[in-house]
């Protein structure tokens, strides 16, 4: 549930630590794989995964992430069979897990359905990165009845207003976008003033930042400026190329050693 995000990053900011969040597609890139990988993020420092539910169409992913998802829906990936592996990794770990997808599965499987299975089996919250704060109410009795953690996307477009909106509005963390556009494109110089001024706004969560955030210097730079930072997209490819589960270890450690020192 949402405390176990909340818990976890609290942990962290009394020792002064920041927090990796590490995002994956679910059944990428074996239909088995979820669990195992899942475990060897955790080995190697992640502090928070967040779990992609693939989608025929998704609208906020860059090439990586629509290729992960077009190979996991080939696998045979469902949300019954994503839901069956967040369980048995329940089991196990006591990693903090976010899912995040779009609208059309949840809509099919059946919105309440989903969220209180998502519950059942371990999930602690639920990003829907297509739906705008006005929209969010027709699921808000779900987050609710769920104990689910709600969390919102603050764009670079986003005014002070907003912000304090959003902030209010969230639970869990709130997800600073770095930069406008897909994800998966390298992030430049300019996001740094956004993500301060999420940052400063946000009284109620804490901040991670993503989209763009590629090597460990990266998330140094954006892990100092805010409360953590989520890397997906470099994963993925990673996962695409490794040879063994014990490599994306040591490239997890590598990034939670990065941050160590922001």
């Amino acid at each position: 549930m949402r405390d176990r995000i909340i818990s976890r990053l609290s942990s962290l900011r009394s020792r002064g630590e920041r927090a990796l969040a590490l995002f994956v597609t679910a059944c990428f890139p074996r239909l088995e794989a979820t669990v195992d990988i899942a475990l060897a993020l955790e080995e190697g420092g992640a502090d928070l995964l967040e779990l992609g539910m693939p989608f025929s169409d998704p609208l906020a992913d860059g090439p990586v992430i629509q290729r992960s998802s077009m190979t996991a829906l080939a696998n045979g990936m469902s949300l019954h069979v994503l839901l069956d592996q967040l369980a048995e990794l329940r089991r196990r770990s006591t990693l903090p897990v976010v899912l995040m997808g779009y609208v059309n599965p949840i809509l099919r499987f059946g919105p309440e359905r989903f969220f209180t299975e998502a519950a059942a089996r371990g999930a602690d919250g639920i990003i829907l990165p297509e739906v705008p704060l006005e929209e969010l109410g027709r699921f808000g009795e779900f987050y609710e009845s769920s104990g689910l953690a709600r969390i919102l996307l603050v764009a670079p477009t986003s005014d002070e207003r907003r912000i304090a909106e959003l902030d209010r509005a969230s639970s869990g963390f709130l997800y600073c976008v770095s930069m406008t556009g897909v994800t998966g494109r390298e992030v430049g110089d300019s996001p740094d003033e956004h993500v301060r001024r999420v940052k400063r706004l946000s009284t109620a969560n804490s901040v991670l930042v993503g989209f763009g955030i590629s090597s460990p210097e990266a998330a140094r730079r954006f892990a100092s400026l805010a409360d953590g930072v989520i890397v997906g997209s470099s994963l993925l490819r990673r996962l695409a190329s490794a040879t063994s589960l014990r490599e994306i270890t040591g490239w997890v450690s590598e990034f939670k050693h990065a941050i160590s020192a922001a």
